[in-house]
């Protein structure tokens, strides 16, 4: 693999709620993703999460911290206190979200990334170089969580890639990058839609795509987003199969009377987000609080003990195989067991498409609005690109065989699609043209832009 420092090299990240994916795009239009050797295999993919843990250096404690698998090896590990974070990506345009404290240290967000970078940077080694004259990061567009700011996210994200030594990155709308990249394949003039579906966020773009003297040039017409992708899907499956196990529902005494158990303990342990962080919240005490007065304490405490030690990630995996599993099955089984709690529940495609309903029409909502704001109908795309293991749920493929036809549909690689193309965008000689600027946005959506 070629030097990220070599003048014809730029590169691509794909900064995702679940993963993270790094390209590099030569000189000549070849394309690649960086490897990351773990455990005797090279992945494709970087799990965007961090484990922190301190280790006796002397007479003090040194913090130390790893990403990506490696985190997870540190976290399963689990010689020493630590703590795992995963999904932080939903932090970022929460101005709710100001700090967290990891063993006494303060972590803002950009600080959160920063340290993911570089946790990136080590394990890619010399090929990725965050310094390089074209570094493209993409962004969504629009950020996850409620009532999310644009600003404040864009003004953390310059400051954590900032850090690494990536002050002059351009930042481009995800689903733009994969356009880009899908637009390749393209022989003909076209009006295309493309759907990112990431962890966090599903978003989608309107492009049109024109050839000159054989090289693709693209419009984009508008873009629409919404905070739901497939960790709200995992959400559902805790929330219905799970939580209801571990107290949700129940009660609790309290100065004679018997009150219902706060539902919000069960909404933030259903988002991966928030579970990392309920340790150190004060919620952990306040649910031991509760377990001494509940009327049935056992659930609760179960619920503690997962907290607690750390079983969030196997979860997490436990909720996640089953609902990819419901992609190709009518029914599986979701099968979780921590300390002396185990779950054996049967889950079956049409519970689980009834749980999500909701979800999907609003993801169907701001396709239409997508449509909307570019002045075009379903019947004016000619072509529509998927991208993102949610674009797999069965739910989700069937919205847009009724809108579109199953024959305008295609499908590229769930993880590397965006990174291939935000890399190909910083090898062209107007990159900075497709960058995102909130001040300009407008005007650029409805400018014709040459690759």
């Amino acid at each position: 693999m070629a030097s990220a420092t070599s003048a014809d090299v730029s590169i691509g990240v794909d900064f995702g709620t679940s993963n993270t994916v790094v390209a590099l795009a030569h000189g000549d239009g070849q394309v690649e993703a960086i490897r990351f050797a773990h455990g005797g295999v090279d992945h494709n993919v970087f799990i965007t999460a961090l484990c922190f843990w301190q280790e006796r250096a002397g007479s003090a404690n040194r913090l130390r911290v790893e990403g990506g698998p490696w985190a997870v090896d540190a976290f399963v590990d689990g010689q020493a206190a630590h703590r795992f974070i995963q999904s932080f990506k939903t932090f970022a345009a929460s101005g709710a979200f100001q700090e967290t404290r990891i063993f006494r240290e303060r972590y803002r967000f950009e600080d959160l990334l920063a340290t993911f970078l570089r946790t990136l940077k080590l394990r890619a080694g010399p090929e990725l170089d965050f310094n390089v004259r074209n570094l493209v990061v993409g962004r969504p567009v629009r950020f996850a969580g409620h009532a999310p700011d644009d600003a404040l996210a864009m003004t953390r994200y310059r400051a954590g890639f900032g850090a690494v030594g990536a002050a002059n990155a351009s930042y481009v709308y995800e689903p733009v990058g994969a356009a880009y990249f899908f637009a390749r394949r393209l022989t003909h003039d076209a009006m295309v839609l493309v759907a990112d579906f990431g962890g966090g966020t599903s978003d989608f773009s309107v492009m049109r795509f024109t050839r000159r003297n054989g090289a693709p040039h693209a419009e984009p017409l508008a873009h629409s987003g919404v905070g739901i992708a497939g960790d709200a899907f995992d959400y559902r499956i805790v929330d219905r199969l799970v939580s209801p196990r571990l107290g949700k529902g129940g009660a609790y005494r309290s100065f004679g009377k018997t009150l219902a158990i706060p539902n919000r303990y069960y909404s933030n342990f259903a988002r991966w987000s928030q579970l990392a962080l309920m340790k150190t919240s004060g919620e952990l005490d306040e649910l031991r609080a509760l377990a001494r007065e509940a009327v049935d304490p056992e659930p609760l405490r179960h619920f503690i003990d997962i907290v607690e030690y750390d079983h969030g990630f196997a979860l997490y995996r436990a909720v996640s195989e089953a609902k990819i599993a419901l992609s190709e099955k009518e029914e599986t089984e979701l099968s979780f067991k921590a300390e002396d709690f185990e779950i054996r529940a049967r889950l079956a495609r049409a519970d689980f498409e009834a749980w999500i309903a909701d979800d999907v029409a609003r993801i169907a909502e701001t396709v239409d609005d997508a449509l909307d704001r570019a002045g075009v109908g379903a019947a004016d795309i000619e072509r529509v690109f998927l991208t993102g293991g949610t674009s797999y749920v069965p739910a989700i493929r069937r919205l847009f065989v009724e809108r579109f036809g199953a024959g305008r549909l295609a499908s590229g690689d769930q993880f590397e699609s965006i990174a291939y193309g935000l890399a190909l965008l910083g090898a062209t000689a107007d990159a900075r043209r497709w960058s995102y600027d909130a001040e300009a946005l407008s005007a650029r959506a409805s400018e014709a832009v040459a690759s």
